[in-house]
């Protein structure tokens, strides 16, 4: 028989059936599940009437602000119309309407949109594209993926095979073949021997290293065997590493030169995550194709997208060439409606430029801390930082494994939470705190997570 919900305790219901995501599942065998019952604004409940300031946007989702009713409206009108219908061989006004907006939006001649749900989906989507069609252009040889140390794209076979954190990938081994690794664009942990007389990295220089290493990586594979390289505009994983100057217009140069593709992974960074709708557009680069998700809908329905180029559809849209690959709930009838709405809330109250209004603001009130001696580093764009935290302040000595595991894990990531600050420490590389607060926020969102973070990293501080 099942029990009456309203008589349930959500926690216990939790702990027995949901299989919750990336989460160890014995930290709450006596310990109760958070469990997350409302949103409005840059704001969040729980069940027991607590409330928090989502300073992760949900999980970099949440972009126009929880509580949205015309969100919730739009997709109600679209499933009393038509809830769902396949974009396999037919298609539905509202996914071409926002396929036609994508591309307008998209810079340069990224004009095609393949939907999927999510973002793994899109990075799928995107390299299994860029295999076929080189060898609809009769390079078959080039099937490899360049990318960057310590990146996260995703969970599915290829996606995760792309991703750059060991960690991730050891329990599902053997994964895809053919993912190669270069440095990412960390200039904190920059190497010793980029470091001037002064022991001071210039950052173009740095830039410039970085990028030609992945063509180093390009050269050392073969570039009749290389497909593709995939990066981020900012790097999540690792704590927000965002680009040195020039460095994309080299890489750029670097993916013509070898006839390769340039993916950009901007599944957190579009949708004014960096205050454009896409990274491209703030950091000045032209991909060959784009892969997005989270806050196109901002989380009110599930969607992702790979945004391709003319080029590369050209041969697709020949003959009887079929790229056969898709998803029964890519494009969405109802998470395409909702992601039209969401976007007309970004036209009509400005939100990219509402972003770029206050990132500064943003990163100021963050340096704050960095007089913390546990802060070693603040770093990010828009409204999407990471702070990384350091045992030694001069030396960098980052923390050993039984300080991550009980100093971050075992009591930051509480103490964050329970005095009312939802964002993420982890350690992905090295451990971080990172934010990325709906778009909406201003000065006193910013001022609140900064008062939150001083005394929570205070207390963690003593704990070392």
């Amino acid at each position: 028989m099942t029990a009456d919900p309203a008589q349930k305790d959500l926690s216990k219901t939790a702990y027995d059936h949901l299989w919750m995501h990336f989460t160890r599942m014995s930290s709450y065998e006596n310990s109760p599940v958070p469990t997350i019952v409302k949103g409005e604004g840059t704001y969040v409940w729980d069940d027991k009437g607590r409330k928090y300031l989502d300073g992760l946007a949900g999980l970099f989702v949440v972009q126009a602000g929880h509580g949205r009713e015309e969100l919730a409206e739009a997709a109600a009108k679209q499933a009393k119309e038509l809830a769902f219908f396949p974009v396999w061989s037919y298609a539905h006004p509202k996914a071409v309407e926002l396929a036609e907006r994508l591309a307008n939006y998209a810079p340069g001649d990224l004009n095609k949109v393949f939907f999927s749900t999510g973002g793994g989906e899109a990075v799928e989507t995107a390299w299994k594209l860029a295999k076929q069609y080189f060898k609809l252009t009769g390079k078959p040889t080039k099937y490899k993926v360049i990318s960057r140390a310590v990146a996260y794209h995703g969970t599915p076979q290829g996606a995760l095979s792309i991703t750059g954190l060991p960690g991730l990938k050891a329990p599902f081994e053997p994964l895809v073949p053919g993912t190669h690794k270069a440095p990412n664009t960390n200039i904190y942990r920059a190497p010793a021997f980029l470091a001037g007389p002064d022991g001071t990295v210039d950052p173009e220089a740095y830039g410039r290293w970085a990028a030609d290493e992945i063509e180093q990586a390009i050269l050392f594979e073969g570039p009749e065997t290389v497909a593709a390289v995939f990066v981020e505009p900012v790097q999540n994983a690792g704590g927000c590493f965002p680009p040195p100057p020039g460095y994309f217009q080299r890489l750029r140069e670097i993916c013509d030169r070898h006839d390769v593709l340039l993916v950009s992974d901007e599944v957190i960074c579009a949708f004014g995550r960096l205050g454009t709708m896409f990274g491209a557009d703030k950091f000045g680069y032209q991909p060959d194709m784009i892969t997005c998700a989270k806050g196109m809908t901002s989380g009110y329905s599930p969607i992702g997208a790979t945004i391709i180029s003319d080029r590369l559809a050209e041969p697709f849209y020949k003959g009887d060439n079929t790229f056969l690959h898709g998803y029964t709930f890519g494009g969405h009838p109802v998470s395409s409606a909702v992601a039209l709405a969401n976007l007309d809330i970004f036209e009509r109250e400005g939100l990219n430029q509402h972003v770029l209004d206050n990132e500064s603001k943003f990163l100021a009130t963050l340096n704050k801390l960095r007089d913390l001696p546990i802060v070693g580093d603040v770093r990010g764009n828009g409204y999407f930082y990471g702070i990384e935290l350091v045992k030694d302040k001069v030396t960098k000595e980052s923390f050993n494994d039984d300080e991550v595991e009980r100093v971050l894990y075992g009591f930051l990531s509480k103490a964050l939470f329970d005095n009312g600050l939802y964002c993420r420490a982890d350690d992905r590389g090295d451990p971080v705190v990172q934010l990325a607060p709906p778009l909406i926020s201003d000065q006193s969102t910013f001022d609140e997570i900064e008062q939150i973070l001083r005394t929570s990293l205070s207390d963690a501080w003593q704990k070392i």
